[in-house]
């Protein structure tokens, strides 16, 4: 049979057998010339690695402020790569502007208006309309995720110029102003933070004056966890590292994406060694001979700086290598980190094996959160006495909260781990805004759940509020008052989850569109809500899925009036 077949196809090719050549055309998409030498242009003296992927979408991003089909094509071309692999990453990220074949070309500047919790309360969504309203077709009004700027609200983002406070006619004046880059702010710049002692922790680590040991016996008698939101002991974390073989890498989680959360965003742009001293502490550890620093899109002026300050330092230690998001929550989720990095969608990986087994290029990996590297520095040259010194109710330690909201003055509140909202709210914060009552608050971020203004005195910290069916989280908080719908802000955060789950499993990404449509009703069926919640958390890959619930259960649980009132008005 197979010789047959051999025969047919050769009596088929062969020119002098009396049958007609089948004429040659083209399969598959065919990559434009012209696509072909922009994007080599582009690219440059730019290495072609499989990683470096979605740097390189950036480029064709920021150059056309929006990326088409002959481009991807191009760049698929141009690194090695089937057109399937470049095109679903690309569509993954919710910053790549794709334009498909046969699809207009979009304007040349986009400007998005955060929707997330604290810009919703103070009126984003009259700005996104105004907004889209007002502008002429020279630009694209988008709705966006949570921009990092809570303590600002509402923000719309022009380009990459970051508009606080935003009105439409300062959208529209910074649009006619042509103001579309990130303003450089003050901040502690490397000769500054070498005068002040900076990096003399380093080089005696490094020198072999202090010993690797005696970093790893401060780390575990201070209690440091991970800031980020997992609160894994970090002397633990780097113990576990350092006992795989190497070669060993670290990755740097700086894609704080947590409506809510901006305190990577403050110590990055004011601070910026203490953070990459305590990298290099970290990375000189576990002996990594990379360190992979992973910067969420929505932080140009963090990664100007870093990218600057970086160029400064001196010769030694771990290669550094900065690595842009683009417009994914998920990546914060330490795996789905790693997968980014390498170039690849920020989907979640199935644990065992740990990143600290098998992380980033299938290499054991130190997965650290900025603010946790931040404090190496403190915590060893002003001892464990020092950082156990502060503290409330119990706890010890400092912790940097993410407060916005309804109160008089929103930030980063540098406090003692333990203190309660209340404390916060009036000690930190100034008290509530005029003509506001204290109604409600998220203790840990969009997923970290919602409490009513009565528990007003549990500790904000590490286990302490779970049994509550919350969480601290990375210490975003967010204060609401009687001017504020709750349920209506626990439906603005399963929106979030939404839009922001991967995919990849179906508890996450049905349960969350599934939670929206119900939610949206004015009868909740909370039988029905509940089963659900249960499911994704039973089931979810990862952290998102088992999560994003939480804000839901909570409003059932706590504010039963919210379902009486309007139970009664149906």
């Amino acid at each position: 049979m197979s010789g047959q077949h051999s025969q047919n196809v050769h009596a088929f090719e062969h020119p002098g057998l009396g049958r007609k050549r089948a004429r040659s055309t083209p399969k598959g998409r065919q990559v434009e010339p012209r696509a072909l030498q922009e994007i080599a242009e582009l690219l440059g003296e730019r290495p072609r690695r499989r990683d470096l992927l979605i740097e390189h979408l950036h480029l064709i991003q920021d150059r056309y402020h929006q990326i088409s089909a002959a481009h991807l094509a191009a760049l698929a071309d141009e690194m090695r790569l089937s057109f399937a692999e470049v095109f679903e990453t690309a569509t993954f990220y919710a910053h790549f502007d794709i334009v498909k074949e046969g699809e207009p070309t979009l304007p040349p500047l986009t400007v998005r208006v955060c929707d997330s919790l604290t810009c919703a309360m103070h009126r984003s969504e009259e700005l996104l309309e105004s907004l889209t309203s007002a502008v002429g077709p020279s630009v694209r009004v988008v709705r966006a995720p949570c921009l990092g700027l809570c303590d600002q609200a509402p923000v719309a983002e022009v380009g990459h110029h970051f508009i606080h406070a935003a009105t439409t006619q300062g959208v529209l004046a910074a649009i006619e102003a042509g103001d579309t880059h990130p303003h450089m702010a003050d901040y502690v710049d490397y000769d500054a933070y070498r005068s002040g002692g900076g990096y003399d922790l380093l080089d005696s680590l490094r020198s072999g004056e202090r010993s690797v040991d005696s970093i790893l016996a401060i780390l575990d008698d201070s209690g440091l966890r991970g800031l980020g939101g997992a609160g894994f002991p970090t002397g633990r974390k780097w113990r576990a590292v350092l006992g795989e073989p190497g070669p060993r890498l670290m990755a740097v989680n700086g894609d704080e994406g947590e409506p809510g959360t901006f305190k990577d965003r403050h110590y990055l742009n004011t601070d910026p060694h203490r953070f990459l001293e305590g990298m290099l502490i970290g990375a000189h550890v576990v002996a990594a001979t990379d360190a992979y620093i992973y910067l969420r899109d929505e932080y140009p002026l963090a990664r100007e700086i870093l990218t600057r300050e970086i160029a400064k330092l001196p010769p030694g230690g771990p290669e550094i290598h900065m690595r842009r998001g683009a417009g994914a929550y998920i990546c914060g989720e330490e795996s789905s980190l790693l997968e980014s990095i390498e170039g690849k969608r920020g989907l979640p990986r199935h644990k065992p094996p740990y990143p600290f087994q098998v992380g980033l290029f299938g290499q054991p990996t130190l997965i650290n959160n900025v603010e946790t590297l931040y404090w190496i520095r403190d915590i060893v040259e002003k001892g464990n006495g020092w950082w156990n010194s502060h503290g409330r109710n119990g706890r010890t330690g400092l912790r940097s909260y993410s407060v916005s909201g309804r109160v008089k003055e929103p930030g980063v509140k540098l406090a003692p781990a333990g203190v309660t909202i209340r404390e916060l709210i009036d000690e930190f914060c100034g008290g509530m805004q005029d003509g506001h009552r204290f109604h409600a608050y998220l203790p840990g971020g969009a997923s970290g759940g919602i409490l009513p203004a009565r528990m007003d005195d549990i500790p904000l910290d590490f286990g302490t509020l779970e049994k509550h069916g919350c969480f601290i989280g990375s210490a975003a908080v967010v204060v609401l008052s009687d001017h504020d719908d709750i349920r209506g802000a626990a439906l603005n955060l399963m929106r979030f989850f939404e839009d922001e789950s991967c995919g990849q499993c179906t508890p996450c990404r049905a349960g969350t569109q599934k939670a929206v449509v119900l939610m949206q009703r004015s009868v909740w069926d909370q039988d029905l809500l509940g089963e659900l919640s249960q499911a994704m958390r039973d089931a979810s890959i990862c952290g998102l899925g088992q999560a994003a619930s939480n804000p839901l259960t909570c409003v059932m649980r706590y504010f039963p009036e919210e379902f009486m009132t309007r139970d009664a008005a149906e």
